[in-house]
C-alpha cells in the first residue's frame, strides 16, 4: 500500500488543482459578466444622452427636405438606427445613421451609410467614429454628425449636376431652345398629350400664346 500512497497523493493534487482552476475560472467569468452588465447599462444611458445631439439634427434634416424625405427609424438591442429614404427621380437614395457598440461593450461607435443606386459617381458611402464608452466626447460626436449630414446633402445635390444621372432627364425649352434637367424646369405645360418644360414662366407664356394654348 505504501508503494501507492505517493502516487495517490500526486493524483489527488492534480484533481485539486483542476478544481481550483475551475473555481477561479467561474469566479472570473462571473465578474466579467457583472462588469459587462454594468457597461451595458452605461451604454443605454449614453444612447439617451446622445439623443439630445442627433435628434434635433436629424429633425432639421427632415424639415429642410420636407416631403422629399421619408424617415424609418429603427431601435434594436444595443443599436439605434435612423434610416431615411429620399425621393429622387434620378436614383434610389437611402441614408442611415446608427449608434452601436463592440462585442465587449467597451466602445461607442457611430456609423454613417449612404446608398445611391445606381452608383454612377464617387461619394462618401460609409464612415465610422469610435469613442471609449467611459469617455464619449459629445462635441466631437456632434461635429461628426454635422459633417456627415453635409456630406449627404452634397451627394444628393450632386446627382443633379451629374451627366450620367441626367442623361434620361434632359429636356429642351421649345422657345429658348436650351437643354436643362427636368428638375430645373420653372414651368411645364401639357399640350396634345405631350409635356413641355420651360426655363421660365415667360417662355411658357410665349409658347402658349403662339400655339393658342390655355396656360395653366
Amino acid at each position: 500500500m505504501a508503494q501507492t500512497d505517493s502516487l495517490a497523493s500526486r493524483i489527488d493534487a492534480e484533481f485539486s488543482a483542476v478544481e481550483q482552476r475551475a473555481a477561479k475560472f467561474q469566479s472570473e467569468q462571473l465578474e466579467k459578466h457583472k462588469a459587462r452588465e454594468k457597461r451595458l447599462e452605461q451604454l443605454g444611458k449614453v444612447f439617451d444622452e446622445l439623443a439630445e445631439i442627433w435628434r434635433p439634427r436629424l429633425e432639421l434634416l427632415m424639415k429642410k427636405f420636407g416631403d422629399k424625405i421619408k424617415a424609418t427609424p429603427r431601435i434594436v438591442p444595443a443599436t439605434r438606427e435612423a434610416s431615411f429614404d429620399v425621393q429622387s427621380p434620378l436614383a434610389s437614395v437611402r441614408l442611415k445613421f446608427s449608434a452601436f457598440t463592440d462585442r465587449d461593450i467597451e466602445k461607442l461607435i457611430l456609423g454613417y451609410n449612404l446608398d445611391i443606386i445606381p452608383v454612377l459617381m464617387r461619394f462618401k458611402s460609409h464612415d465610422e467614429v469610435e469613442f471609449p464608452l467611459s469617455a464619449v466626447n459629445k462635441e466631437a460626436a456632434a461635429k461628426w454628425i454635422d459633417d456627415r449630414i453635409v456630406d449627404f446633402v452634397q451627394a444628393y445635390f450632386a446627382l443633379g449636376d451629374n451627366d450620367f444621372y441626367l442623361k434620361d432627364q434632359m429636356v429642351e425649352d421649345p422657345v429658348a431652345l436650351v437643354r436643362f434637367p427636368k428638375l430645373a424646369a420653372a414651368a411645364t405645360l401639357d399640350w396634345h398629350g405631350q409635356k413641355f418644360y420651360f426655363v421660365s414662366e415667360d417662355t411658357k407664356r410665349q409658347f402658349a400664346e403662339k400655339n393658342k394654348v390655355a396656360a395653366k
